[in-house]
């Protein structure tokens, strides 16, 4: 299943409603690298309030997310991370210091929008 990734202004969207398995994961990073390169998008809001569960292999596939967008020039922000998916990460060791987070879709798209407009 493809996860939709949306188009606003500068901004590429994604909110991530299914389960997220290895093959919905890797599909989900080859179509964002492919949106940021085709749009040009500056900045993405990635918002994980649906996911529930996350194992070693997902967290590494989101890491490696915002790395490569990273590369191509867009931002990203995590928005919606459930307490038991911080709990997991920590747990697996995999600290995410340099992503920036925040509560919601809403307060993501602030937080993107203040960080790369200054």
């Amino acid at each position: 299943m493809r996860i939709p990734i949306l188009k606003l202004q500068n901004y590429l969207l994604i909110s991530i409603q299914v389960d997220l398995d290895d093959q919905t994961a890797i599909e989900f990073q080859e179509d964002l690298l492919s949106q940021i390169y085709k749009s040009g998008a500056k900045g993405v809001v990635i918002d994980l309030t649906s996911v529930d569960i996350i194992d070693s292999f997902i967290a590494k596939v989101l890491g490696d997310v915002v790395t490569m967008s990273d590369l191509m020039g867009a931002k990203v922000v995590l928005t919606g991370i459930q307490p038991a998916v911080a709990m997991t990460l920590l747990e697996l060791g995999i600290h995410m210091q340099e992503v920036q987070t925040a509560l919601n879709l809403e307060q993501g798209l602030i937080k993107l929008r203040q960080e790369l407009e200054g």
